[in-house]
């Protein structure tokens, strides 16, 4: 009988340390330090003895490998299977993390419950009842779903080996535990080895396994940070539990790209597919306000239309404020200081505050020209045409730089019913006849002669 081993694996970032000590050299953090035993007398694999095939991996020629593509598993969710890259990959391991309460075990019961194929959903979590009482809130009861409230995995195989589903979802790998190791469930070394666990059986039975993961305070997915090296897919779950919208995005997809996102509503029904986005996130204010404009923007491949809200006061108190939600602050000093020194708009003594409705967060400099437009038009309260839109970034000269992939802003706009778009007078656009009008502008002063004359 092998001796037990034990090591010591930092909590925070799992480092691995022969003994204790107070900080972690790889984190600096303290007290995160812990003992955790890394080998038992016997190490159980993920199946029996006597189903354990003699098969050993051979060597092939590159060019005699089959390279006929597995057809993906379609998950009758248009946004996931978009941030996915057309749906699951046979064999593939899916790490899906996000913050509490934002909607991750939802996601996944309601496309266990939508897929015709055979699913078997292990919640460590929640009891039965607790996840029969949430799937008739979402829609009508499958068939083809099986729930398993099991943590440990020698178990949760032995009743994959009975009912032999399609696809796995985990919920969640932190509260899983082995018998090949004898420390406590979510620990560094149980969740690596039921991480591996699960992967072999993924690739020897070509079965996709869905993980969720919880994730730490600072965002970051919890345990060792090779987990997230291990699976095939990582998809992060995000939104503002006060907003209604979740998005979805991957962080790593080895079967697709990365820069698709998914976009979901959420609902007392559950989560509802947005198929667009521009709805949720431009006002229907039926009469003309001021301050407000709309920037053709991109989220990863797709493209959004969404609405800069800006509020231009005198300001009460000696220093003027400058404050800025959705939007990079220090860009918006930057744009502020571009007016007045090159337009001649004196706003050094006026508040000066900034909103990207919808609570989402947008990094593109493409809506630069779009905040420009509504500062100025809150300063001097005179609202800007509905069907005029923006799409252009703006210098420290004054002058307004070109965007990547305009032409797909331009169509985005020209198909959400947009009369006009901005635009800088560099952009190289293909000859395409398209229904909107583009307009062309050189200088922020050409922006100011347009929009207010």
């Amino acid at each position: 009988m092998a001796k037990t081993k034990s090591t010591f694996f930092c909590q925070n970032c799992g480092a691995q340390y022969a003994k204790w000590q107070g900080q972690c050299n790889s984190c600096k953090e303290w007290n995160t330090i812990a003992e955790e035993v890394i080998q038992k007398a016997e190490k159980v694999s993920w199946k029996s003895s006597e189903n354990t095939s003699k098969r050993v991996a051979k060597p092939q020629r590159i060019s005699e490998i089959s390279t006929q593509a597995e057809a993906r598993l379609n998950t009758k969710n248009n946004e996931l299977n978009r941030v996915l890259g057309g749906g699951l990959v046979p064999g593939s391991l899916t790490l899906l993390g996000g913050e509490p309460g934002i909607g991750k075990s939802t996601l996944m019961l309601q496309i266990a419950l939508q897929l015709p194929y055979k699913t078997l959903y292990v919640s460590g979590e929640e009891s039965a009842q607790q996840i029969k009482m949430r799937a008739e809130r979402i829609q009508p009861i499958s068939e083809n779903c099986f729930i398993l409230t099991e943590t440990k995995t020698q178990n949760i195989f032995r009743n994959i080996a009975e009912i032999e589903p399609d696809i796995v979802v985990i919920d969640s790998i932190q509260t899983l535990h082995t018998d090949a190791i004898e420390s406590t469930a979510g620990s560094i070394s149980q969740i690596r080895e039921t991480a591996a666990e699960l992967i072999k059986y993924a690739k020897e039975t070509a079965t996709p396994v869905i993980l969720i993961g919880h994730i730490t305070k600072d965002g970051n997915i919890a345990g060792p940070k090779i987990l997230e090296h291990m699976v095939d897919t990582v998809l992060q779950f995000e939104g503002d539990r006060n907003h209604i919208y979740r998005i979805l995005r991957a962080n790593k997809n080895r079967f697709g790209s990365t820069n698709e996102i998914g976009i979901y509503e959420m609902q007392g029904s559950g989560l509802r597919e947005v198929s667009n986005p521009s709805e949720i996130l431009i006002s229907k204010n039926e009469e003309d306000l001021s301050g407000t404009a709309i920037s053709a923007t991109l989220e990863g491949m797709r493209p959004l239309m969404i609405e800069i809200q800006a509020l231009v006061s005198s300001a009460v108190y000696g220093t003027p404020q400058r404050s800025a939600t959705g939007y990079n602050a220090k860009r918006l000093n930057m744009i502020l200081a571009v007016l007045e020194k090159r337009a001649g708009f004196k706003l050094g003594t006026k508040d000066v505050f900034l909103n990207v409705t919808g609570g989402i967060t947008v990094d593109d400099p493409a809506i630069d020209l779009a905040v420009v437009a509504a500062v100025l038009s809150s300063n001097i309260d005179i609202a800007i045409d509905k069907g005029l839109c923006f799409a252009a970034e703006v210098g420290l000269a004054g002058e307004v730089r070109p965007v990547t992939r305009v032409e797909q802003r331009i169509l985005e706009a020209e198909k959400l019913g947009f009369t006009s778009i901005v635009i800088s007078k560099y952009c190289k656009i293909p000859k395409n006849n398209f229904h909107i009008n583009i307009i062309k502008v050189a200088k922020v002063h050409d922006v100011v002669h347009h929009l207010f004359g």
